[in-house]
């Protein structure tokens, strides 16, 4: 209308210009046109402008008001602990809709002080695969941690059930991500360390020191005394400096007392920035990991490490398809589950089968043993020379696996728990680089023996898997536990044993250890490894004696290959003679000592008969 008006005003002021002379006339018209055609157009494309806006105003749908009323019933909860709200009345006033009841009856469910109840509310969310977006942010929000917990241990679950970690303070200014670490571990007490830990907190503390300072020189350089072992984490600086100072705090937080201390600094959002920056990084993600799931142990600093977001972190984790990521965040939930897990995996005991909650009765233990150069993961994959363990690929689990305990025995067995033993040896570049440790095999034994009963190990019938040290282990652990009554369900529950190339009698590999230093560093253990060894010998002795009046079932696998030590020594490490225990079967394998634990394929003779000794040993068990 206000463009009509104008028009009109227009017309008027043109009909009442008064006559010209004709010589004007035509020039003067002409003008006028001109005015008058530039405010019509002007005019009317503000008109136009203003129609199409509020047209458009109009239709728009407000998507923050849908939101809201789809999700009348979307709630924030703070950070009070949830598990002191009244359990009765918590959502007896929430407005919600009729398709939305079943979300907060599993919610309400999952607060009864019944167990079982309990455990059927987490097990229906898991399995609801039906929902809407919001009703899964409803679980995140309105679920007390144990409920999060048993969704992140749930193998079926939603990854939406769990809300993103809260934002990382930022770090101070002139900081870095590598400095605050460095802070981080010079701040924890210097007390209740062994001579070697407090050796290599000084060592990484000095090392750390010296690379940043390169760093902020605009120099790329190391030095000190720890110059090769920095120089084997990798060429950047600062990635050498956090892995420096990660494997320290790994150690420290070994120790309760120092968890406390690591919380109070700050650690859990460190951790996690450190977590999220090296994504690409699998050790670095590794040590992390290992520090959560130390520091997990301790209860009291459960709901820290929830609020901090880790529960959702390894919820994720969970589910990889890189079986060492997976295992690192099992064990960490599991000892966070204490809901439906009485045991605790301390630092280096990690749960192959199950990693989840699952409804199937455990009836039975497999606990597999590295031994010298091996770990929890490597030492049993399937043999496969050629291709990289990284698992850059996901393959068929059948054809190949990078743990086959993990996948074949776990599948074949499914009531077993499944262990895998991780401890350091003298090849590692933490015991390496720490000249006041000597760990004998009777101090490794006496120490794992702790870790594994921590983790239920007795409490059931169970079967010992070892290579080459690792049976060496296997056997001292039993005369240990022999030795002492609180340990006697251990011996009790022993059905039998599987022996991979165990240098019962010694092997040649203490013989070379000089000649091959840059490979096997001269340690205790390689020494203890020697034929004329008098420890070694009274083992063997003392494990004869002791196990004449058990029923244990043995069998033995032995090598008879050469291994490759290097490019230059080939040696037949542990020869027939040693690898007869005097007990069971002694089966010889055409295949390496590093080989004669990793299965061609899972229908090869090794895994073969391998899994019957299994069922055959644990037939009456796994029955009942």
């Amino acid at each position: 209308m206000s463009l009509a008006a104008y028009c009109v005003i227009c017309c008027r002021r043109i009909g009442s210009f008064a006559p010209r002379s004709k010589s004007h006339t035509p020039w003067r018209n002409i003008r006028n046109i001109i005015r008058f055609t530039g405010s019509l157009i002007v005019g009317g494309s503000l008109f136009i402008t203003y129609e199409v806006l509020a047209l458009k105003k109009s239709l728009m749908l407000d998507t923050q008001v849908v939101e809201r009323e789809k999700m009348k019933s979307y709630i924030y909860v703070h950070k009070a602990p949830v598990d002191r709200l009244d359990n009765r009345d918590s959502f007896s006033t929430v407005d919600i809709e009729d398709h939305d009841c079943a979300v907060w009856l599993l919610l309400r469910k999952s607060r009864e002080d019944n167990l079982a109840a309990r455990l059927e509310a987490v097990r229906e969310m898991s399995e609801a695969h039906h929902w809407h977006d919001y009703q899964y942010r409803i679980i995140a929000q309105a679920c007390d941690p144990r409920t999060l917990i048993g969704l992140a241990r749930s193998k079926e679950s939603d990854l939406r059930f769990f809300l993103p970690p809260p934002p990382l303070p930022s770090l101070k200014e002139d900081s870095s991500t590598e400095e605050e670490l460095r802070h981080l571990l010079a701040s924890l007490p210097q007390t209740e360390l062994d001579e070697c830990l407090q050796y290599f907190t000084s060592l990484a503390l000095s090392e750390s020191s010296q690379s940043l300072a390169a760093q902020k020189g605009g120099l790329w350089c190391f030095g000190g005394n720890g110059l090769p072992y920095a120089e084997s984490f990798g060429k950047v600086p600062s990635a050498t400096v956090e892995m420096f100072c990660l494997e320290a705090i790994v150690k420290h937080s070994e120790i309760p007392s120092h968890c406390d201390h690591i919380e109070a600094g700050g650690g859990l959002q460190l951790l996690q920035r450190l977590y999220q920056l090296h994504k690409d990084c699998p050790k670095v993600q590794r040590n992390v990991m290992r520090i959560i799931g130390n520091m997990a142990l301790n209860e009291h600093l459960h709901p820290a490490i929830v609020h901090s977001g880790w529960v959702s972190l390894m919820a994720e984790a969970l589910k990889s398809s890189h079986i060492m990521e997976a295992s690192h965040a099992a064990r960490t939930l599991a000892n966070l589950d204490r809901e439906t897990v009485g045991e605790k995996y301390q630092d280096g005991v990690y749960v192959l089968h199950p990693q989840c909650r699952t409804s199937q009765p455990i009836k039975a233990d497999v606990l597999f043993i590295h031994g010298l150069m091996g770990a929890a993961f490597k030492t049993w994959r399937q043999h496969d020379s050629q291709r990289a363990l990284t698992e850059s690929a996901v393959v068929d689990e059948d054809r190949y696996t990078t743990c086959w305990p993990k996948t074949w025995l776990a599948k074949d067995c499914p009531s077993l728990r499944i262990i895998s033993v991780e401890y350091d040896t003298s090849l590692s570049d933490w015991r390496a680089r720490c000249p006041m440790e000597r760990k004998s095999i009777a101090f490794r034994s006496n120490e794992l023996l702790s870790k594994l009963r921590a983790a239920g190990v007795g409490d059931r019938p169970m079967i010992w898997i070892s290579h080459s040290m690792g049976g060496l282990l296997v056997k001292k652990m039993l005369l240990e536990a022999s030795k002492k009554p609180e340990l006697s369900p251990v011996i009790n529950n022993t059905r039998g044993m599987i022996f991979y190339s165990v240098p019962h009698h010694g092997s040649r590999l203490a013989e070379y250890s000089v000649n091959i230093r840059y490979l096997l560093f001269p340690s205790l253990e390689v020494k203890e490894l020697s034929k004329d060894s008098p420890a070694l010998k009274t083992l063997q002795d003392d494990f004869l004696e002791f196990s004449k009046d058990k029923n244990f079932q043995v069998l033995n696998f032995v090598e008879t290959q050469p291994t490759f030590i290097g490019s230059m020594i080939k040696l037949h490490v542990v020869p027939v003679e040693s690898a007869d225990l005097g007990i069971g079967d002694l089966i010889p394998v055409d295949v390496n000592h590093l080989n004669i634990c990793k299965p061609k394929t899972k229908d090869a003779f090794l895994y073969q008969r391998t899994l019957q000794f299994i069922c055959e040993t644990l037939a009456r068990d796994l029955e009942n």
